[in-house]
């Protein structure tokens, strides 16, 4: 699943390429990939048809697009595979394009969600007072927000009875973070993911919270993370952070702090990455 570096990369080029557009028209190819907007694609496709796209917002993981002149958005959710991609209107259609958004204007471009698993998929939704859609009001701010709130977050972080990895990916504490990346600020603050929240302090729950920060920065700053062909931003290029990472996907490779082998361990239907020796597991677990 794209995480928060890869889903920015995406909002800065919606951003840059389709901000103030009018949509002119779309196509729904695949009713799988409007399935979240309850009323159907001919729906979908008539009530964005004439409004003007606002600037691409992001909360966490979800990405979605204001519709300048309404109280409505729309969300993009995009699974295990899907893309936003911009692309000149004479270009070929992907394999797996299941919507086509084209716009009233010279510029020659139309933007594309292609998705070849259909998890994915965008969807109409009205918006809170704050300016989301009301389907994610109850997702945390995440940690490259301006407005996240580092004390209140070490305080939920101890009144959590939780492990520390669940509660970085607990995405009504704190958003965007997800196993990669949880796996990398870990092995930076030298936790084993089984730590209990409640036996963090202070200045190790901020030294934290400081690492998961720098890990995604240092991910915006190279496009993100790209293991296959499927995450890739508006413009069809992959990130290339997978070469810089400590942890995540290692198992069996030498620590690059005190050489030991990485370790892998099955966790909550994902894997976890991290140092025997650098990232102590704490008694009761295995």
């Amino acid at each position: 699943m794209p995480e928060l570096p890869e889903v920015e990369v995406v909002r800065r080029g919606l951003e840059r390429w389709v901000a103030g557009r009018t949509v002119a028209d779309v196509e729904v190819l695949h009713p799988r990939a409007v399935r979240r907007h309850l009323a159907g694609g001919d729906d979908f496709a008539a009530r964005l048809k004439g409004h003007r796209i606002g600037v691409a917002q992001r909360r966490g993981k979800y990405l979605w697009l204001p519709l300048a002149d309404t109280d409505a958005s729309v969300l993009g959710h995009l699974g295990m595979s899907g893309q936003l991609l911009v692309q000149p209107q004479d270009t070929p259609d992907e394999k797996h394009l299941r919507i086509r958004v084209r716009f009233q204007d010279e510029a020659g471009t139309e933007l594309r969600f292609v998705d070849q698993r259909t998890f994915g998929g965008l969807s109409l939704h009205d918006n809170t007072p704050d300016g989301l859609p009301d389907v994610i009001a109850h997702i945390a701010r995440d940690p490259l927000d301006p407005a996240f709130d580092d004390e209140a977050f070490f305080a939920a972080l101890r009144l959590r009875r939780t492990t520390v990895k669940r509660a970085l990916l607990d995405q009504s504490l704190i958003s965007g973070v997800g196993n990669i990346y949880a796996d990398e600020a870990l092995w930076r603050t030298r936790l084993h993911y089984d730590r209990p929240t409640a036996t963090l302090n202070r200045p190790k729950a901020a030294e934290l919270l400081g690492h998961a920060r720098d890990v995604m920065n240092e991910a915006l700053a190279v496009g993100g993370t790209s293991f296959d062909s499927l995450y890739v931003n508006v413009n069809g290029e992959s990130g290339y952070f997978e070469r810089s990472l400590d942890a995540y996907g290692r198992e069996g490779e030498p620590c690059r702090r005190c050489g030991t082998a990485m370790r892998r361990r099955a966790w909550m239907n994902r894997s976890s990455y991290f140092c025997p020796k650098c990232q102590r597991a704490p008694r009761s677990a295995s």
